[in-house]
C-alpha cells in the first residue's frame, strides 16, 4: 500500500475529502464527533501531511540536510564528525527542528540531492562541509535559493552564510611549536587533497621553511583513513634521513601513524614527535598521549545550527562567523629531536 492520502482516509471515515481537510487542519465545519473520528483513523492509517503540499500552504519543513562526500567507512571513525552531529542535532532539537543525514558518492551526487530534497521542500535549509578548491555546490545552492551554511573557510562563498576557523594559524602554531622544539624535517601527513583546510594547511608548511629555517617540509595527501595514513607513515619513516616530527590532519591517522613507528622501531617522542589536527578521547586515551589542536568541536556544530536558523529566518541575512582557532594542547607525543640514526644536526 502506498503513502495514505486525504481521499483514503475520507473513504474510510464515509465523509467529504473537504471535511477531512477541515479536520486535519483544525478549521470549523466538523463537528467534534466527526473530527475526532478523522483524526482517529488518519492516525491508523499513519497519514502525514505531504511536504510539498505544506510548501505551498507557505509551511516550513521544520528540517535541515546535511549531504556528505566522503567515504562512509572513513565517516564512521571519525570522533571530529560524531562531536559535530552531536553538536547541531542538540541545537536544532530545541527548535523541534530534525537533520536529515546522507552519505553520497560525489559533489555530483551531492548536488542532485540538494536538488531533489529543495523541490520536494524536505528541508529549510542545508549544512555545506569540506569547501572544495573551485568548488560547484556554492552556485548550485545560489541558485537554487534555498538557505544553507558553509562549514569552513575563508574564502569565497558566494552569498552563502560560513563559520570558519583559521587552519593557516593553527598549522602555524603546530610547527612554529615544532622548530621551538629543535625539529628541522616537518612532515605533514594530510587529508584530501581537494579541499580547501587541506591545502591551506599544505601551504602553511611549505611557507614556514624558509621563515624558521627548516631543512625537509613535505605533505602527504590521503582519504583520511587509518589505512592511508598509516602508509603515508611508513613512506615517511623509510627515508634517510626521516622526519623527525610528523603532523596528522586528523586523530585517526596519528593514531595509526603511532602504531606504524612502534611497528618499525620508531621510539614516540624520543625519535619521533607526533601532533594531531584534531582532538579527541582517542588521543588522549593512549600511550603516548597525543599532542593535539584542540576546540570545542560539540559547541562548534551550535554555532553552525545557529547560523542556519538566522539565515532561515532571514534569507536575506549574510553571517560570516570566525570562531576560535584550534589551540594547541602539548601532551607525550612529542619531544626535542633526538642526534642518532635518521636524524643530523642542522
Amino acid at each position: 500500500m502506498g503513502r495514505p492520502t486525504i481521499a483514503d482516509i475520507a473513504q474510510r471515515v464515509g465523509v467529504s475529502k473537504g471535511a477531512v481537510s477541515f479536520a486535519l487542519n483544525g478549521r470549523p465545519g466538523v463537528s467534534e464527533a466527526t473530527r475526532a473520528r478523522i483524526l482517529e483513523v488518519a492516525r491508523e492509517m499513519n497519514w502525514r501531511p505531504h511536504s510539498a503540499a505544506r510548501a505551498l500552504g507557505g509551511a516550513r519543513a521544520e528540517a535541515v540536510g546535511l549531504v556528505i562526500a566522503r567515504p562512509a567507512s572513513t565517516l564512521g571513525v571519525e570522533p571530529f564528525f560524531a562531536q559535530l552531529l552531536s553538536g547541531l542535532q542538540a541545537r536544532l532539537s530545541r527548535q523541534q527542528v530534525a537533520m536529515h543525514l546522507l552519505v553520497v558518492e560525489d559533489s555530483e551526487a551531492e548536488i542532485e540531492v540538494y536538488r531533489e530534497w529543495t523541490s520536494a521542500h524536505r528541508v529549510d535549509g542545508f549544512i555545506l562541509v569540506d569547501p572544495k578548491i573551485r568548488d560547484p555546490r556554492f552556485a548550485a545552492l545560489e541558485e537554487l535559493g534555498v538557505p544553507a551554511v558553509v562549514l569552513g573557510g575563508p574564502g569565497r562563498h558566494g552569498a552563502l552564510a560560513s563559520v570558519w576557523a583559521d587552519d593557516r594559524e593553527a598549522m602555524v602554531s603546530v610547527v612554529d611549536y615544532l622548530a621551538a622544539l629543535g625539529h628541522r624535517r616537518v612532515a605533514h601527513v594530510a587529508g584530501l587533497p581537494g579541499l580547501r583546510h587541506t591545502r591551506r594547511r599544505m601551504r602553511a608548511l611549505r611557507d614556514s621553511v624558509k621563515r624558521l629555517g627548516l631543512a625537509d617540509a613535505v605533505s602527504l595527501p590521503t582519504d583520511f583513513s587509518d589505512a592511508e595514513g598509516a602508509a603515508a607513515t611508513r613512506t615517511l619513516l623509510s627515508r634517510d634521513p626521516r622526519p623527525t616530527a610528523v603532523v596528522y590532519d586528523s586523530d585517526v591517522m596519528a593514531l595509526a601513524g603511532l602504531g606504524v613507528a612502534g611497528e618499525m622501531g620508531v621510539a614516540v617522542p624520543a625519535e619521533l614527535s607526533i601532533v594531531a589536527f584534531d582532538d579527541s578521547v582517542l588521543t588522549r586515551v593512549t600511550h603516548p598521549s597525543i599532542t593535539s589542536l584542540s576546540r570545542d568541536t560539540f559547541a562548534l556544530g551550535g554555532q553552525v545550527a545557529d547560523v542556519l536558523l538566522e539565515v532561515i529566518a532571514d534569507p536575506g541575512a549574510r553571517r560570516d562567523l570566525k570562531t576560535g582557532t584550534p589551540r594547541l594542547v602539548v601532551r607525550q607525543s612529542t619531544a626535542p629531536p633526538a642526534l642518532g640514526k635518521g636524524t643530523k644536526a642542522v
